[in-house]
């Protein structure tokens, strides 16, 4: 048997019933012959709490000291988990990203791995160790530690995979798998049991929550199989990988949804060709996201030009606009806020012409306004009412008949 990678969140490891009952699926792992790797982060809020115990200090704090911090909240998870596992009987030791040589660039907040140094890991398997790492953080080339923002632990995960060459890495979470969308939203939501590389970078980037896309990137680079699957119930998961040839392929395979985002116009700028240019890379050196952009020409060849942002950035985008008014030249802006994106997803996309079509139309049977709208090769994103939300989640999710997507399979002979 060869190296499996396991990651656990941070509600798997949220008490010590839940530590001991992740040491249990650790071990049986292990005792089926395999090496195992586990990655956890911080147990339950605890990283929401020690932000929380800095801003009470300060909140303007140092984003060095502030990666110092959060680092230690998964050393208690490693530590209790390592505790766990020997109870049991079993070597095992836990590492802290800097001692599991998890090398990354010199950014405090948000840092990239840049590569792993996996001898230490290695020699420790082979003595027969499990070895628990410390998700979400690694160490500069200056020998500070750093962490690595969002979703950070996915990552930590699937590029120890890739580095250890692991059979795949095992993603736990508080659901059974990857679902055609949210079943909080959707009642009829069902659990896909293939899902392409391409088709989950685009649900995680859309607000698919499952997985973090930079794990989901680094997976696709290095051919990594993942499987999503609950840290509850011992059933198997969602595996992502290349396309699986053995599986009718739907049109649409997923939905996904944000649902706080704010769309900001500007009206009568001037038609230069450096328009664009210079709002986006103001608002992207500010550290402004941009998502949809809807450009138009009047008939005074002056131009309007909207873009999507999330509700959380907007009155730093209001206070950036109103202090460049004359660097930009607009005549007056707007916003409309309590919206949000709902996005189809799904590699058949490509090949069926009129899945936009179909889309627009079920929303209108539910007279469900489009205020915006996006595509690629295979995606389609609209932003709506805010309040529209469940309703075109609904509305979408039974016109692409999505509830019958597993029924949808073939093999060939």
């Amino acid at each position: 048997m060869g190296i499996i990678v396991k990651k656990f969140g941070g509600t798997s490891v949220g008490s010590i019933e839940r530590i001991q009952h992740v040491a249990e699926t650790v071990t049986k792992s292990y005792k089926e012959g395999n090496s195992v790797v586990t990655v956890v982060s911080a147990m339950g809020h605890n990283t929401d709490e020690l932000v929380s115990l800095a801003n009470q200090i300060s909140p303007q704090n140092s984003k060095r000291e502030l990666d110092m911090l959060l680092s230690t909240g998964e050393q208690v998870s490693i530590s209790l988990l390592a505790m766990a596992i020997q109870a049991k009987g079993f070597k095992a030791i836990s590492l802290t990203g800097w001692q599991a040589g998890i090398q990354t660039e010199s950014i405090h907040g948000n840092a990239r791995i840049e590569t792993i140094h996996t001898e230490r890991i290695q020699k420790l398997l082979d003595e027969g160790f499990i070895v628990i790492v410390a998700g979400f953080q690694g160490i500069s080339g200056e020998n500070e530690i750093t962490t690595l923002g969002r979703g950070g632990s996915d990552t930590t995960a699937v590029a120890l995979a890739a580095a250890l060459k692991a059979e795949r890495c095992d993603i736990y979470t508080d659901v059974l798998g990857v679902y055609t969308t949210d079943p909080r939203i959707e009642p009829e939501a069902a659990k896909l049991s293939h899902v392409s590389y391409d088709e989950m970078l685009e649900l995680a980037a859309l607000g698919a929550g499952v997985l973090h896309p930079r794990a989901v990137e680094f997976a696709k680079n290095y051919g990594l199989i993942i499987q999503v699957r609950s840290s509850q119930h011992d059933e198997i998961g969602t595996f992502i990988g290349e396309e699986n040839q053995m599986e009718q392929q739907s049109v649409v395979r997923g939905i996904a949804f944000e649902s706080n985002v704010t769309r900001m116009t500007l009206n009568g700028l001037h038609n230069q060709v450096d328009l664009l240019p210079k709002i986006f890379t103001l608002l992207a050196s500010e550290g402004i996201d941009v998502d949809i952009i809807i450009q138009s020409v009047t008939s005074d060849n002056l131009v309007n030009l909207s873009f999507s942002i999330k509700s959380e950035n907007m009155l730093e985008t209001i206070t950036i606009l109103e202090s460049q008014k004359e660097y930009l030249g607009y005549r007056s802006f707007d916003f409309e806020s309590e919206l949000a994106k709902v996005s189809i997803v799904g590699s058949g996309m490509v090949s069926n012409p009129g899945v936009a079509a179909n889309m627009f139309k079920f929303l209108a049977e539910s007279s469900i306004p489009v205020k915006m709208v996006s595509t690629s090769e295979i995606k389609v994103s609209t932003v709506i009412p805010k309040s529209e939300l469940q309703n075109a989640v609904h509305a979408l999710h039974k016109g692409y008949e999505l509830d019958e997507i597993n029924n949808k399979v073939v093999v060939e002979n």
